[in-house]
């Protein structure tokens, strides 16, 4: 049995940790409030405009557009958007899975990373072509125009050919639903699957309806896409930020659970200890004095 001396040492400890983490929680509990508000905010037109250009760009298969062709390379670029720091759960972890285990093949995989967790984590088997880190601390429109227009210059000059998003969902404050979007090129064949299990034949008829654009298709496609592009990431980004401060408070929220309970153990064992060592004095103080007599 541990000594009365190294379990103090050790409750003390552990009640420092646990005063960390109590601290920890109340942060992430203000910040979640912002970001939550910040998230439900943006969430209705961030799932819109995916749905809504996303359809334009299905219906807009037959037109001849630079945005609209997978290239030949076959290189994927994934924006992969994690935190800066950790003690958040599993919430870095769940996001490097999704490309970790994805059926891409890691020489093909070229990483524009928002966050220095997702960095290291995937730095040691993918090339890392962007590092946006700073970005997440404090996501703004323009930052996410910037990651947009590298991404789509990227495309254009044939150095990647099909551009991801993975990113944590913001469901509420408990679930947090990690998530890969494929932005560019639409993928039809899949749009296809999905409305005919639907079973819904209007759909199906809407989703063969050819698009009228007004100029023409070219200008309005040029002026549609960068938006789309940097209004995903951006929302993907508000998401993330609310996603993080919800698992790191749900994280320290647990850790000062569990370091309640292991000082309850300890006191437990350091009174029993107490009073094993009082027994003890006790009985060689009565054996000393039954000797003398």
């Amino acid at each position: 049995m541990a000594s009365m001396r190294d379990i103090k040492r050790r409750k003390g400890s552990i009640q420092s940790t646990q005063q960390i983490t109590k601290a920890m929680k109340l942060v992430s509990t203000v910040k979640l409030q912002r970001a939550k508000a910040n998230a439900e905010s943006s969430k209705t037109y961030f799932h819109a405009m995916y749905e809504t250009i996303n359809s334009i760009l299905k219906k807009s298969s037959f037109i001849d557009h630079k945005y609209l062709k997978s290239g030949e390379n076959g290189r994927k670029a994934v924006v992969v958007i994690t935190s800066n720091r950790g003690l958040a759960g599993g919430y870095n972890s769940n996001v490097v899975k999704l490309i970790t285990k994805s059926e891409f093949a890691d020489e093909d995989l070229a990483i524009y990373a928002i966050g220095k967790k997702g960095k290291e984590a995937l730095g040691r088997k993918y090339d890392i072509v962007q590092d946006y880190s700073d970005m997440i601390e404090e996501p703004v429109y323009a930052e996410a125009m910037k990651i947009s227009q590298q991404l789509l210059s990227d495309f254009e000059e044939g150095l990647i050919s099909e551009i991801y998003l993975a990113y944590t969902g913001f469901k509420n404050t408990v679930s947090h639903i990690p998530t890969m979007l494929q932005l560019l090129p639409v993928d039809i064949s899949k749009n296809s699957e999905d409305g005919a299990e639907e079973g819904s034949k209007e759909d199906s008829t809407d989703d063969n309806t050819l698009m009228n654009f007004e100029p023409n298709e070219i200008d309005a496609l040029d002026m549609l896409i960068p938006k789309y592009i940097t209004s995903l990431i951006y929302g993907a980004m508000i998401e993330a930020v609310a996603s993080e401060n919800g698992a790191r408070m749900q994280a320290m929220d647990s850790a000062t659970s569990n370091a309640e309970e292991m000082i309850e153990d300890l006191t437990l064992k350091y009174n029993r200890a107490r009073q094993g060592s009082i027994t003890q004095e006790l009985t060689e103080i009565i054996a000393g004095a039954n000797a003398i007599s």
